[in-house]
């Protein structure tokens, strides 16, 4: 299994903490059979983190792993306008599985003034477009979902929406979104280790 969405690399974003957590969450990874893992830190105005400085950590967290999941390094881009200075400047971490996609979100409540324009100057600068957890965003319906499909945006499944984890309504928009077959890729958007043993316990219970 590829896991495209997570923040395991410590210390960077609201994520794992310490490189020691990091490492127990990719030996109990490993135990779940995954076996290529997209770290994906934030990268937003309030989050500020450099592709250099990005790139450094994730040396430095491959140098210490001594596992056999594969390790790539990509990024969580918040539409914002710190988000429209990277891609112009093509300072930019792409998550590679068979297309070029970029990893982007938006807030759960409100969309950026400028969505679709964003998203078509994504495409403009030679990258696929894949949105983050679709089913948490308030703001959209299925009618929303298959306006942006049509525009040629992939759809990222956060696993936990499946397991309930964010809510029933979540869960619901999850369930009718990949019944459609509108996910293209798959993640846990793991944030630490409680986070990715409470995601296990509920997969057994269901």
């Amino acid at each position: 299994m590829t896991d495209c969405h997570s923040h395991l690399l410590p210390g960077v974003d609201d994520g794992v903490r310490t490189a020691e957590e990091s490492l127990r969450i990719l030996e109990e990874m490993e135990r779940q059979g995954i076996r290529k893992l997209w770290l994906t830190p934030h990268i937003m105005e309030d989050i500020p983190n450099t592709t250099d400085a990005l790139k450094t950590r994730f040396r430095t967290l491959c140098e210490s792993y001594r596992g056999n999941i594969r390790l790539e390094l990509a990024a969580e881009y918040m539409l914002d306008n710190l988000f429209v200075r990277r891609l112009e400047a093509d300072d930019i971490l792409p998550l590679h599985e068979e297309k070029r996609y970029l990893l982007v979100e938006t807030s759960y409540f409100n969309p950026p003034m400028r969505l679709l324009s964003m998203l078509k100057h994504i495409q403009e600068k030679g990258y696929h477009p894949l949105l983050a957890h679709p089913e948490r965003y308030e703001y959209m319906q299925m009618a929303d979902y298959k306006a942006l499909q049509q525009a040629g945006v992939a759809f990222q499944l956060n696993i936990p929406s499946l397991a309930g984890m964010y809510g029933k309504h979540v869960q619901r928009k999850a369930e009718a979104l990949q019944e459609a077959g509108m996910y293209t890729l798959r993640g846990n958007d793991t944030h630490s280790l409680i986070f990715f043993q409470n995601l296990l316990n509920e997969k057994i219970r269901k």
